[in-house]
């Protein structure tokens, strides 16, 4: 009991949807399993090694392909893009160029405003917001085993969207994996 109110304690939304990330420890690529809060899996990323650029297919348990997230190549700062099931794009994640204190990052929209991605961003403790509201937490406190996090997602939000930018972003902060 005293653990479950800690973790209520600690959450920003009680109505927002939470997301356990869980990458495999042995696949060829960034391969992720997400569940939802009954641990059901919902979701999996299936990370297509061999090829020029990063690629990583985001899918529903049915195997549709809801969104595709690309590195993009040759660009001044590195960064990756999120495109819809139609091909058309949805957002590119960047990082900051000036972070004094913090990692900050950018998700540019295509439509609607850019969501602004800042905190401790290698040790999965940031949070993501869109015109200075808090929109989505990502965070591995809830979590004892290795390469798990936690992403809360606020009622109302695009899930899939917010779990493709945690994705990006867990991949572009640890290129060695």
């Amino acid at each position: 009991m005293f653990g479950r109110k800690r973790r209520e304690q600690r959450r920003f939304d009680s109505d927002a949807t939470r997301y356990k990330m869980r990458q495999r420890m042995l696949s060829i690529g960034d391969d992720y399993e997400i569940e939802n809060d009954n641990g059901e899996r919902v979701f999996k990323l299936d990370g297509k090694a061999l090829r020029i650029r990063k690629t990583i297919l985001f899918k529903d348990m049915d195997g549709r392909e809801l969104c595709k997230i690309q590195e993009r190549m040759l660009h001044l700062r590195d960064s990756m893009e999120i495109e819809g099931p139609d091909g058309k794009r949805i957002a590119i994640v960047k990082k900051a160029m000036i972070a004094p204190l913090r990692e900050r990052w950018i998700a540019k929209m295509e439509d609607g405003p850019d969501l602004h991605v800042q905190g401790n961003i290698v040790d999965h403790e940031y949070t993501i917001e869109g015109d200075g509201t808090k929109v989505a937490e990502v965070s591995k406190r809830w979590f004892r085993a290795r390469d798990t996090y936690g992403v809360e997602v606020a009622p109302g939000q695009d899930d899939v969207l917010f779990l493709a930018i945690s994705a990006v972003i867990d991949t572009m902060a640890h290129p060695a994996r």
